[in-house]
C-alpha cells in the first residue's frame, strides 16, 4: 500500500524525458544524474526506504530530492547558489584591463606593472594581478627572435635536419655549439668571505689576463669532460681537439 504520508510524485512525459537523459549524464554531471535516478524510482512508487535501499543511497537523500522536486520539479533539482560576497568586478573592467594592457603602455615606464595598472583602472593590485593570471598576460617578459639574413639559410638548416634524421652509415655526428666568451679577470685585492649579515665583497677595479680558448666534449656514456686549452680560436685548433 502507498504510504499516506508521502506526496503523489507523478511525471510529465517531458519530464521523464528529461530525466532518464540527466540520469544517463557522463561523470562530470553524476550528482545530477543521481537526483534524477531517485525521483524517477521514486515515481514508480515505494517508500523512500525502499528507494534508498534499491539505490545505496541514505533515506534522507531521498527525502530531500523527493520533497525538492515535488515543491520546484526540474529546478528543484539542480544546485542552488552557493552564499559567498557578491562579484564586485564587472565584465567591462576585465575587458579595459586587457585592452589597456595589450595596447597602451604607462607614460614613465616601458610596460604595465600591477601598481601602475591598478592605479590606472581605479582596481586594487590583486584583482589585476588575478586578471592577468586568468588571460595569461605577462607584461614584465620579454623574448627575443631573430631572422637569419643569410641567403643560404634553408638550404644549410635542410643539410642538418637531413644530417639527423637520416645519418650516413656507421657515421659519427657530432653536435657543437659555441658559448659567449667569458673574460679571464681577477680582483685587484683578495674576495671578502661572506659573514652573517655581510654578503661577499670584492673590489669594483680587476686586472686582465688576457683570453684563451677551451674547446671542450662530452662522452654522454662515462659523463667525462673532454677539454684542451688553445691559444687560438680558428678550425685548425677545433680539429686538432
Amino acid at each position: 500500500m502507498p504510504n499516506p504520508k508521502l506526496t503523489e510524485l507523478v511525471l510529465s512525459e517531458e519530464e521523464d524525458e528529461t530525466l532518464r537523459r540527466w540520469s544517463r549524464r557522463p561523470k562530470t554531471a553524476q550528482a545530477l544524474a543521481l537526483r534524477s535516478r531517485i525521483v524517477l524510482r521514486c515515481a514508480r512508487g515505494g517508500s523512500n526506504t525502499e528507494v534508498a535501499e534499491e539505490l545505496g543511497v541514505q533515506r534522507g537523500t531521498v527525502a530531500k530530492w523527493r520533497a525538492r522536486f515535488v515543491a520546484d520539479r526540474l529546478d528543484g533539482l539542480l544546485d542552488e547558489p552557493r552564499p559567498g560576497r557578491p562579484r564586485t568586478i564587472t565584465d567591462q573592467q576585465v575587458e579595459a584591463v586587457i585592452v589597456k594592457t595589450l595596447e597602451s603602455a604607462p607614460r614613465d615606464a616601458t610596460h604595465w606593472s600591477t601598481r601602475s595598472m591598478a592605479a590606472e583602472s581605479g582596481l586594487t593590485q590583486s584583482a589585476v594581478s588575478r586578471i592577468w593570471r586568468a588571460f595569461g598576460l605577462q607584461p614584465h617578459r620579454q623574448d627575443s627572435w631573430k631572422l637569419s639574413k643569410d641567403p643560404q639559410f634553408v638550404d644549410k638548416v635542410k643539410d642538418v635536419v637531413g644530417l639527423y634524421l637520416a645519418p650516413p652509415e656507421r657515421a659519427v655526428v657530432l653536435c657543437v655549439d659555441e658559448k659567449s666568451q667569458i673574460q679571464a679577470l681577477d680582483r685587484t685585492a683578495p674576495i671578502l668571505p661572506m659573514s652573517p649579515g655581510t654578503p661577499q665583497r670584492a673590489t669594483h677595479d680587476y686586472t686582465r689576463h688576457g683570453t684563451s680558448s677551451l674547446y671542450a666534449a662530452l662522452d654522454i656514456t662515462t659523463g667525462k669532460v673532454i677539454g684542451q686549452l688553445h691559444a687560438r680560436h680558428r678550425a685548425i685548433e677545433f680539429k686538432s681537439s
